[in-house]
């Protein structure tokens, strides 16, 4: 299994001055970057082989492993054209989605606890996983995900009116893919690509392979687990207030780290 991190975008709505601007994973909570964590987490749950997406201000990405002595560091691969949309960024990491095994794709910009991801890898067969959390506030924003008799049927952020479901909730934005479903996301990708649709959010490629039905896709329930996407100035604020204390310590972490 390995992961995939998405991380190109600017984060404008964050609204800091063009010039405080950085990748969203290098944001700190309690003197820890998003990346950080995230490649905590990912190696506590024996996921070593990491390759990150990058684009706006990619050096600061690639300096921050760097300071973290990471091993084996993760590749970076870069997405020259990240105001586009994700679907870009997928695609421009395609090598790394279709090489083989379980995939895990995951948004760069979630302050998470360590038992989602162990929600997300659980199990030691090929599997395709979506994450829901039916806790979630209503609007245009949260990428909804809809259940029908155990079944995922829909992933967007505006539904139509007549769509008939059992479950609703929010995508955690975290996925994971078996070879066929990893390989058959590719495609895909790379038809919106091709299509002038780069601009699209990678969502969109995904809600295609679950509508299609050419795999079979079950989802996890991750309701009551504290987690947060970091779009808006009042996200980090909540990361920092409401989210952060609510964590379970990471795996091995003592909490003595000492600043480099």
């Amino acid at each position: 299994m390995r992961a995939i991190i998405l991380a190109a975008g600017r984060g404008v709505r964050l609204q800091l001055p063009e010039d405080s601007q950085l990748p969203k994973c290098l944001l700190r909570f309690d003197g820890m970057t998003l990346l950080e964590r995230h490649l905590r987490m990912l190696k506590s749950a024996g996921v070593a082989v990491v390759a990150i997406a990058v684009g706006f201000r990619h050096e600061l990405v690639e300096a921050e492993l760097t300071r973290l002595e990471w091993e084996p560091r993760p590749e970076i691969v870069i997405n020259m054209q990240f105001e586009l949309g994700s679907v870009l960024t997928v695609h421009t990491a395609a090598h790394a989605v279709t090489r083989g095994g379980d995939i895990l794709l995951m948004d760069a910009d979630v302050l998470y606890d360590e038992r989602i991801l162990g929600a997300l890898v659980a199990g030691s067969r090929p599997v395709n996983r979506l994450l829901i959390d039916r806790d979630f506030e209503p609007g245009d924003e949260p990428v909804k995900l809809c259940v029908r008799a155990g079944v995922p049927i829909e992933l967007r952020k505006q539904l139509a009116a007549d769509l008939e479901f059992d479950t609703i909730g929010e995508s955690v934005g975290f996925f994971r893919f078996d070879q066929a479903a990893a390989r058959r996301l590719a495609v895909l990708v790379a038809d919106y690509v091709d299509s002038g649709r780069a601009h699209m959010p990678h969502e969109e490629a995904v809600r295609d392979l679950l509508r299609e039905r050419s795999q079979v896709l079950e989802v996890a329930d991750v309701t009551g687990l504290p987690w947060i996407e970091i779009d808006f100035p009042n996200d980090v604020v909540r990361a920092a207030r409401d989210v952060l204390p609510r964590l379970m310590p990471l795996s091995g972490d003592n909490h003595a780290r000492l600043p480099r």
